[in-house]
């Protein structure tokens, strides 16, 4: 296949990964796979790739003023060790049968955001804006690990965790775990050399992943600043409950017509709940309802242009 089928399969997974915070890594490698790649094979020419596409998606978060940077350092570098490992495990061993725990793990997360944003009831205290390390240091470890030995899963496990435990918009915690992921790259990439994962790697499909994902990352990143938020995050729940469905049903051979019986009255749900919260942010013309405790109705901060938020 030319470069240019690989760029738009990068642009479109940039696209989902800028806006939601998650999703290049299982999308492209679940291409890869389909066109029978190697498990192997297909991560290391996705983290390859990342290794482009996580800078410029993280320098476009920034200039949008969607990072943390108290965050980045602590979620990241954890985050690499543990990319690291998992990448020069994944060349000599088969770690599949892991994916499944964390399959029921993000499903159950995702309901937790549906519940969140989509019904504005929070069910997990958030702990503030700047988490600590206690649990930031175990969240980046576990993420950079399951992320190089799976293919992708860097974004569905930080990303919703930190929007379930911490008060950060949508937009910042997306920014934020967009600009750390780079050294998940590094080091995952590393950790391919090292186990001598690269040996037939087609440079064409990472040259066209790479092209395509460079290309759309500041337009991800501008459209995550700009999204309404609680609709957002009811959008990002939906999306880890589809994908680790998926995941789920995969593993026991489910056929077409029933993974599409399960996985479409969530959709359907994810789409009433998202309007549900448009209408309510909508209706009481206010910023982030749910940044207030559970049974709190509306916030007390005026709206203003998401493009407009200082940097804090």
């Amino acid at each position: 296949m030319s470069v240019l089928v690989f760029a738009l399969v990068g642009a479109l997974a940039q696209l989902i990964d800028g806006t939601l915070g998650m999703a290049f890594g299982i999308t492209s490698s679940s291409l890869l796979v389909a066109l029978n790649t190697t498990p192997v094979a297909a991560s290391a020419a996705v983290h390859f790739a990342e290794l482009g596409t996580t800078f410029a998606s993280g320098a476009s978060h920034w200039r949008a003023k969607n990072v943390d940077w108290r965050i980045v350092a602590r979620l990241g570098i954890p985050g690499a060790i543990g990319a690291g490992l998992g990448a020069t495990l994944l060349s000599r061993v088969s770690l599949s049968g892991a994916r499944t725990w964390m399959s029921w793990l993000l499903i159950i997360l995702g309901v937790v955001l549906l519940i969140r944003f989509g019904l504005g009831k929070r069910l997990v205290p958030a702990i503030g804006k700047d988490p600590g390390s206690k649990l930031l240091i175990p969240l980046g470890s576990v993420a950079g690990f399951v992320d190089a030995s799976g293919g992708g899963g860097w974004g569905p496990i930080t990303t919703p965790t930190l929007l379930t435990v911490t008060t950060h918009e949508p937009r910042k915690v997306i920014g934020t775990v967009s600009a750390s992921e780079f050294l998940v790259a590094v080091a995952a990439s590393l950790g391919f050399i090292v186990g001598s994962a690269t040996d037939g790697l087609d440079w064409e499909v990472v040259a066209g992943l790479l092209l395509g994902g460079v290309l759309m990352a500041p337009f991800a990143a501008f459209l995550a600043g700009r999204m309404p938020h609680a609709p957002f995050g009811t959008l990002i729940g939906g999306v880890v409950i589809i994908t680790n469905s998926r995941t789920l049903l995969s593993e026991i051979d489910a056929s077409t017509t029933t993974m599409w019986a399960i996985i479409s009255p969530v959709i359907a749900i994810t789409l009433v709940l998202a309007w549900m919260a448009w209408n309510r942010e909508h209706r009481v013309g206010v910023e982030h309802s749910f940044y207030e405790d559970a049974d709190a109705e509306i916030f007390q901060t005026p709206h203003t242009p998401h493009g407009d938020n200082q940097p804090e």
